[in-house]
């Protein structure tokens, strides 16, 4: 998938895999079962100051992308660059300096956080560990840290666990913007959170973005909550970019069968409202045995689905400006 025409893109991530053996040893001994393929040849690209939305079911490989794109584990294969530089060539030290330009947001900011330390010093640690500032400097910047996420200065005080998730992820937003990175990667950051924090926490997100001009990976599985923060969505299904474009387009005429159901399952405000229901049969195929053809089509409910779905591989292919869908029906609207 290419970005369209504009600025440079920032982040540029290209034939990207990562898969894991799954091992069934008796006692140590023979080689591994399978493989799984968690992500498995995804390419995308995000302009400066832009928003792409990635979509998909629980166990499509989200979480694996977000943390081969910022080298958390080590991909197989492919390329990705952010800024300029090649990730997946640096050294220790340079990834280090690297690091300060990119950053992550988990999905439980309870489990993000070290319990043993205080909100203080879990701010205070990226500052000293790229020696941007110790002693009464870290203290002004953590402070200002806590006031620009919207928390009270007396917080630093605190450990984890006298917090509320809500809190607790505004202190993970606030380590990572502590280094001033260009990159954000947002792993499901409201997906552990009430509604009404999650819709705050959007729009702390959306204002952090305005304000320091910041690119964001934002990550999640359900297409409403991305509606309101993505300029672009790609919607993921078994390790794969299966549609990709536009937010607006997207969501106004999907091109894939699977972008489709996600939009007939998202929740909307006025439950009397009539709508289309698409109920997929089945469940996503095993990544440790992936279907022939499109990985789409044992659950696929296109009306036009034939023997090629199930034979041929469709590729990713551009079907409107900017709009990739990889179906052999996409010059349809799903």
């Amino acid at each position: 998938m290419t970005h369209g025409a504009g600025p440079a893109p920032l982040v540029r991530v290209e034939g990207l895999v990562k898969h894991f053996a799954r091992e069934r040893r008796w006692f140590g001994l023979g080689p591994p079962a399978a493989r799984v393929r968690a992500v498995d040849g995804v390419s995308f690209a995000i302009a400066p100051g832009e928003t792409l939305g990635l979509v998909g079911e629980s166990g499509c490989g989200k979480s694996t992308l977000a943390r081969a794109v910022v080298r958390l584990i080590e991909p197989d294969a492919g390329r990705v660059t952010v800024a300029g530089e090649d990730v997946l060539a640096l050294r220790p030290r340079a990834l280090r300096a690297l690091r300060r330009r990119m950053q992550i947001v988990f999905q439980d900011p309870a489990g993000a956080l070290d319990p043993r330390l205080t909100v203080r010093a879990a701010l205070a640690e990226p500052l000293a560990i790229h020696r941007l500032a110790r002693g009464a400097e870290a203290a002004r910047r953590v402070a200002a840290l806590l006031e620009e996420v919207g928390l009270d200065a007396d917080l630093a005080r605190r450990y984890p666990h006298e917090l509320s998730g809500g809190q607790r992820q505004r202190v993970g937003i606030a380590r990572a913007l502590a280094v001033e990175p260009q990159f954000l990667v947002l792993d499901e950051p409201v997906s552990a959170l009430d509604v009404s924090v999650a819709a705050q926490v959007l729009n702390l997100l959306a204002e952090l973005q305005r304000r320091r001009r910041l690119t964001y990976l934002f990550i999640a599985h359900d297409l409403a909550v991305v509606k309101h923060i993505a300029d672009r969505v790609a919607v993921m299904y078994l390790g794969k970019i299966v549609e990709a474009g536009p937010a607006a387009a997207l969501y106004a005429a999907p091109r894939h069968p699977y972008t489709a159901a996600l939009l007939a399952a998202a929740p909307v405000p006025d439950p009397g409202a009539p709508r289309r229901r698409l109920v997929l049969p089945g469940e996503a195929p095993s990544p440790l045995a992936p279907p022939p053809g499109c990985p789409f089509h044992p659950r696929c409910p296109h009306p036009k689905k034939d023997a090629r779905c199930r034979t041929d591989p469709p590729a990713l292919r551009e079907v409107a400006p900017g709009h990739a869908a990889a179906c052999h029906w996409a010059e349809e609207p799903a």
